[in-house]
C-alpha cells in the first residue's frame, strides 16, 4: 500500500498491475477538495509513467462515491481568480484521466454528484452499485454544472445531459446505464465480483493495443468523419507492426492462444 498517514488518496497496486485509487474523505462526502485535485494529480502523473500499470480503479470510501467540490472550501476566499484556477486544476485532472495510458474504470458504491458525475463520466469505464445515484445538481444552488456538462455531454444524449443538468435531479443506477452514463450495474455485495471481470478481460490483453486505442479512441472523437477514419488507419498500420499485434494474428491463423511477452504488457 503506498500511502502515508496524511493521504486522502489511498493508492495500492496488486501483482497483476491493478492500480487502485480510494478517495478517503468520507466525512465530506469525498468532496473535491484542492488538496485531493492535487493529490490524484500527483497519482495520474505517477501512473502515466509507469510502464507497470495495467488498470487504474478508481473507487471512494464511504457512503458516497464523490459529492463534487467542496463548497465550504469554495467560500473561504470567494474571487473570480481563485475560482477560475481551482475550476482550470480540477479540468486538468480530468483530462489525465482520459490522457492515461490504460483503462481508468469507476467503482461507484454511492452517490456522485456534481463534478464526482463528472469524475464517473470521464472514466473510460464504470460499475456502479444499485444502491448508487447520480445527479448534475449545482443549478438547485444557482450554479450551473458548465464542467461537468462537457463530460456528461460526451456520455449521454444531448438532451438526456441537459435535463440532468437543468433540473438537477437525481437518476438512478440502471437509469445512468440505460442512458450511457455507466456500463454496468451490480448489487452492493457484487460490486467488486463486477469490477473484477472487466479487469481481468482488459489484463489479458497485450498493454500496447489497449494504449494505441485508447489514445485514438478519444482522439476521433472530436475530428470530422473523413480525419477520424485517416486517423484510425494510421493507428491501426502502426499497431499492426507491433509484436504483440503480429504474434496475436498469427496465433489466430494458426488456431492457437497468443503467447504475448513480458514487453506486449510494459509500453
Amino acid at each position: 500500500m503506498l500511502t502515508t498517514e496524511e493521504s486522502i488518496v489511498l493508492r495500492s497496486q496488486d501483482t497483476r498491475g491493478v492500480v487502485t485509487l480510494k478517495l478517503d474523505r468520507p466525512q465530506a462526502f469525498n468532496a473535491l477538495s484542492e488538496a485531493m485535485l492535487a493529490e490524484l494529480q500527483r497519482d495520474f502523473d505517477a501512473i502515466t509513467k509507469d510502464q507497470s500499470v495495467r488498470v487504474v480503479v478508481l473507487a471512494a470510501e464511504g457512503k458516497a462515491f464523490c459529492a463534487g467540490h467542496d463548497l465550504k472550501e469554495m467560500r473561504v476566499t470567494p474571487s473570480l481568480d481563485y475560482y477560475q484556477r481551482l475550476f482550470a486544476q480540477c479540468s486538468q485532472m480530468m483530462l489525465s484521466v482520459q490522457r492515461l495510458p490504460v483503462p481508468v474504470i469507476a467503482r461507484v458504491q454511492g452517490v456522485a454528484t456534481a463534478a464526482g458525475c463528472q469524475l464517473v463520466a470521464m472514466c473510460d469505464l464504470a460499475v456502479a452499485s444499485s444502491a448508487a445515484k447520480f445527479a448534475v445538481s449545482g443549478v438547485n444552488l444557482g450554479l450551473f454544472c458548465s464542467a461537468p456538462g462537457v463530460a456528461l455531454s460526451r456520455n449521454v444524449l444531448r438532451k438526456v445531459a441537459f435535463e440532468m443538468l437543468v433540473t438537477g435531479e437525481f437518476i438512478d443506477a440502471e437509469q445512468a446505464r440505460l442512458r450511457g452514463l455507466i456500463n454496468r450495474v451490480a448489487e452492493p455485495e457484487q460490486l467488486d465480483a463486477e469490477v473484477e471481470k472487466l479487469v481481468a478481460s482488459i489484463i489479458a490483453k497485450p498493454r500496447v493495443a489497449v494504449a494505441m486505442g485508447k489514445e485514438l479512441f478519444y482522439r476521433q472523437a472530436e475530428l470530422g468523419i473523413a480525419a477520424a477514419y485517416e486517423a484510425a488507419g494510421k493507428s491501426m498500420a502502426c499497431n499492426m507492426m507491433d509484436e504483440a499485434a503480429l504474434e496475436g494474428v498469427q496465433a489466430f491463423i494458426d488456431k492457437r492462444q497468443p503467447r504475448w511477452t513480458e514487453s506486449s504488457n510494459s509500453r
